[in-house]
């Protein structure tokens, strides 16, 4: 009750302050209009549903890939050593280039080879450009849970005479996977949130739509209402990543207690 009382004070006070600061008019005006998010909102609605689409389409091909670049880089095996270091390559170039370079490169540069067979509708161009900046950070990310799995448990895989395959499939994914979970749920917002860059490739997606309205209004309540729908999705995904992150460190004291 303490903690709910003195939460409520202070966003009173907060409140308070905003609303009888001098340029709170100014603000509200250019802000929050209510007229303006009423008229808008439905295009921008229609927009944020195509960025949904391209997160849906997206996601699932960065995980795959991702865990296949990340398996690759993890194994010992000699006469895979090219395919590791093309792999270690392809994570340390496309983490190094930002994804609206990347996306601007392939958006235009790839329509501008003219090569037969080639993309040319900016909204596959957009998730092909997310797909390879995020591959290469997912990569990482299952990279370091499988590095996470105790040795132990390989050698106890094989000491049931699992074989390689089968110790990779039933004992280190599973385990894998589980630790990294939070920071999948992290990259899956940020993902979320850079669907908005392929509007600079001319897609009329939410962001495009707020330009849109701001241009004809000179009002800014469109840019607010397509932040709230990105908040909308991003806000319930960052409570359940922590919701796990704090069940897998009472996870690990439990074990440590042991």
């Amino acid at each position: 009750m303490i903690a709910i009382g003195c939460t409520a004070g202070f966003a009173a006070v907060v409140g308070v302050l905003v609303v009888t600061s001098p340029g709170w008019p100014r603000f509200r005006e250019s802000f929050l209009s209510w007229s303006v998010f009423r008229s808008s909102m439905p295009d921008i609605l229609r927009g944020f549903w195509l960025n949904i689409q391209i997160f849906m389409v997206a996601e699932p091909i960065i995980l795959i890939l991702g865990l296949g670049v990340a398996l690759i880089r993890t194994t010992k095996s000699p006469g895979l050593l090219p395919f590791r270091l093309t792999a270690t390559l392809y994570a340390d170039v496309f983490r190094g280039v930002p994804t609206l370079l990347l996306i601007l490169v392939v958006g235009f540069g790839i329509p501008a080879l003219q090569l037969s067979g080639t993309p040319k509708d900016p909204v596959v161009l957009g998730v092909v450009a997310l797909t390879l900046s995020y591959v290469a950070y997912v990569s990482e990310v299952f990279r370091a849970g499988l590095d996470s799995v105790h040795p132990s448990q390989r050698a106890a895989a094989t000491a049931l005479g699992l074989s390689e395959r089968q110790t990779l499939r039933f004992v280190v994914l599973p385990q894998a996977i589980r630790n990294v979970v939070p920071p999948l749920l992290n990259d899956f917002s940020a993902l979320q949130k850079d669907t908005a860059l392929v509007s600079t490739l001319g897609v009329v997606e939410s962001l495009r739509q707020a330009q849109i309205h701001e241009s004809l209004t000179f009002n800014y309540t469109p840019y607010v209402g397509a932040a709230l729908l990105f908040i909308a999705v991003t806000v319930p995904l960052a409570r359940y990543t922590d919701r796990l992150a704090r069940r897998a460190a009472a996870r690990q004291q439990a074990g440590g207690a042991r």
